[in-house]
């Protein structure tokens, strides 16, 4: 192994998949992973929920560049998949907050893993 490819977390051969599916469902843990938390937006709202509840206007306004219908479907992808919880509350104005649910925060140590790869590839570009 080269000295650049050394300051990456070294690779488990068993994280490596075929990425076969078993129905509509991903056999390989990797490719399920990335199913739940794959696109532009999905990562980018975990970051804002791992700090806390946040209303659909907050997050709308902290993720520059997403349609409301963009954020609309990312929110209800991710409350089908378990990793966030959406309160309503009959008010008038509706409110709705959404938070991370116990599974959506088991994600940070990934998404800290991912920072962390991503800073030492941009140091090396």
């Amino acid at each position: 192994m080269n000295q650049t490819t050394n300051t990456f977390i070294e690779a488990d051969p068993e994280i490596i998949c075929s990425g076969s599916y078993q129905g509509d469902r991903p056999s390989c843990p990797v490719e399920a992973t990335l199913d739940a938390i794959g696109g532009r937006w999905k990562v980018l709202i975990l970051h804002e929920l791992f700090n806390g509840t946040r209303r659909f206007g907050e997050l709308h306004r902290s993720l520059h560049g997403i349609t409301q219908k963009m954020l609309t479907q990312q929110l209800r992808e991710m409350e089908r998949d378990g990793l966030i919880h959406r309160e309503i509350y009959m008010q008038v104005p509706p409110k709705v907050e959404y938070s991370l649910t116990a599974l959506g925060k088991t994600l940070q140590p990934v998404l800290d893993a991912m920072h962390l790869w991503g800073r030492k590839y941009l140091e090396q570009k």
